[in-house]
C-alpha cells in the first residue's frame, strides 16, 4: 500500500513546490516588515472597495506572514529563479505516464463510476460533459478528494501577489479568496489550499470558484471541500462553460505516416476530418473516427514530436486544456477517461521514446536560440509546448534533418553550434 501511494503522489506534481529563493535572516526580517505594510497601504484599500468588511479582513490577513519557500517568488533585489532552479527536469513524457499508477487510478474510477452513476448522469445530462472526464479531473486533482490540502490559502496568495513572479494574477486572487469568506460561501477555517492557492477537490483558484463552483447537493452552499455531487457538477461546468461540445470524444492514437509534417501540430493548424484521412491519417486500432468529427475541425497533437505517440484531437481537448494549459495534463485526462470507460485498456499503442537528459535550462535555451533565428516559440519558459515542437520541427527541415519536433541532447548539440 505504501508504494501505491507512493506512485500516486508522483502524479499529484501540482501540489508539491519545487525549489526555493535563499533569503538570510535579516532580508526575511525586512521582507515581513514590508509584507505587513504592504497589506495595509494596498490591498486593504482594494479589499475596502470590493466592499469586504474589515472584520473578515483582519481575521484572513490579520495572522499570515510571508512563506519564503514557495516557488516563483522574486523579491527586490532578487530576479526569479532560473528555470534549472525551479525545476530540474521538465516532465518528459515518458514519465508523465506512469503505467502503474495510470491503472491503479482508472481502477478506482471505475468503481467510483459505478457508485456514482446516477449522479454522473444527472451531470452529464445538464452540463453536456461525460462522467469519465469528470472523474480523470477529479483524480488528476486531489487523487479523488482523498489528497491532504493543508496550507492556509490566505497565506499563500498574499505571499504571491506582495513578491511572486504574478503579482497581478494573485491580487486578484487574493481578493477574490476574501469575496468569498465575506459573502458567507465559506468559513474562514475551510481555506485550505494547494502550495499554488487552489482550493478544495478541483483544485479551482478562488477566481474559478466563484465563476464555475455550483451547488447542486440543495444544501445552499458550492461546497468543493466535502461534497462529491458539487465537487462533481462544479468541474463539469469549469469545462462546459469554456465550450465543450456535447457528444464529441477528445481524441484518438493515430498512425501518422513519415511523410505528414509532425509540425503540422497545434490549436491553430486545424482542419477537416476528411484532410487528414487524405493524408493517411488512421487510428491505430484501425476503427473509423468518431462519425460526430465529420463536422468538426481536428488537431494534430505530437507532445513528444516523433519521439512517442501521435493524436488527432478535437476542440474538447483544448477545453481541457483551460482547465490546465498543459498538452500532457490534457491527454493524461482524456486517457484516463478512456481507461475508466473501458474504451482503452491499456498504455499507448506507440511507446514514448527516449530523448535524453534535458533540463527546463536546456530548453530554454534551445527556445532562445530558436527564438534569435526567427522562430516563434511561444515564450522562453524552458517547457516544450507545441509551439516550440513544431520550431523545432522546422528548423530541422531547414536543416535536411527528418523533423522530430521535440527537444533531445542531439538537437541541444546542434543548436549550440
Amino acid at each position: 500500500m505504501m508504494r501505491l501511494a507512493a506512485l500516486l503522489a508522483a502524479l499529484l506534481v501540482a501540489l508539491a513546490p519545487a525549489r526555493a529563493l535563499e533569503l538570510s535572516a535579516g532580508e526575511k526580517a525586512r521582507l515581513s516588515a514590508q509584507f505587513r505594510d504592504w497589506l495595509r497601504r494596498e490591498i486593504w484599500p482594494r479589499a475596502h472597495r470590493q466592499g469586504i468588511p474589515r472584520r473578515v479582513f483582519d481575521a484572513a490577513l490579520g495572522h499570515v506572514k510571508p512563506i519564503f519557500t514557495l516557488p516563483d517568488l522574486a523579491p527586490p533585489g532578487h530576479p526569479p529563479l532560473p528555470p534549472e532552479r525551479r525545476q530540474a527536469e521538465f516532465a518528459a513524457p515518458k514519465r508523465y505516464f506512469n503505467e502503474r499508477s495510470i491503472a491503479i487510478l482508472a481502477k478506482r474510477g471505475r468503481a467510483l463510476a459505478k457508485r456514482h452513476a446516477a449522479l454522473l448522469t444527472r451531470i452529464e445530462r445538464r452540463f453536456g460533459v461525460p462522467g469519465a472526464i469528470v472523474l480523470a479531473i477529479w483524480a488528476r486533482e486531489s487523487n479523488y478528494g482523498r489528497a491532504a490540502i493543508r496550507h492556509d490559502a490566505f497565506a499563500i496568495l498574499a505571499t504571491q501577489a506582495f513578491i511572486g513572479r504574478r503579482k497581478k494574477t494573485f491580487r486578484r486572487e487574493l481578493i477574490a479568496a476574501l469575496k468569498m469568506v465575506a459573502s458567507g460561501a465559506v468559513p474562514l477555517s475551510r481555506m485550505k489550499s494547494s502550495w499554488a492557492g487552489a482550493l478544495g477537490q478541483p483544485q479551482f483558484m478562488p477566481g474559478d470558484y466563484l465563476a464555475y463552483a455550483v451547488d447542486v447537493d440543495g444544501d445552499g452552499r458550492r461546497d468543493i471541500w466535502r461534497s462529491v455531487p458539487d465537487v462533481l457538477a462544479s468541474i463539469a461546468n469549469h469545462l462546459a462553460r469554456h465550450g465543450w461540445r456535447r457528444g464529441v470524444p477528445w481524441g484518438v492514437e493515430v498512425r501518422l505516416p513519415k511523410h505528414v509534417p509532425c509540425h503540422l501540430e497545434g490549436p491553430d493548424r486545424g482542419r477537416p476530418l476528411a484532410e487528414w484521412r487524405r493524408m493517411g491519417v488512421r487510428r491505430v486500432n484501425g476503427r473509423p473516427f468518431p462519425a460526430s468529427w465529420r463536422k468538426e475541425r481536428i488537431f494534430l497533437l505530437t507532445p513528444a514530436g516523433r519521439y512517442g505517440p501521435a493524436f488527432l484531437v478535437s476542440r474538447n481537448f483544448h477545453v481541457i486544456k483551460e482547465y490546465n494549459m498543459s498538452d500532457l495534463y490534457a491527454l493524461f485526462i482524456g486517457h484516463l477517461a478512456d481507461r475508466i470507460r473501458g474504451r482503452a485498456r491499456g498504455p499507448f499503442a506507440t511507446r514514448w521514446g527516449d530523448v535524453g537528459h534535458l533540463t527546463r535550462a536546456d530548453v530554454a535555451r534551445m527556445q532562445r536560440r530558436l527564438e534569435r533565428m526567427g522562430h516563434d516559440v511561444g515564450g522562453v519558459d524552458g517547457l516544450p509546448g507545441f509551439r516550440t515542437r513544431r520550431s523545432i520541427g522546422r528548423f530541422e527541415q531547414s536543416r535536411g534533418l527528418p523533423p522530430s519536433c521535440f527537444p533531445t541532447a542531439r538537437l541541444k548539440r546542434l543548436l549550440a553550434r
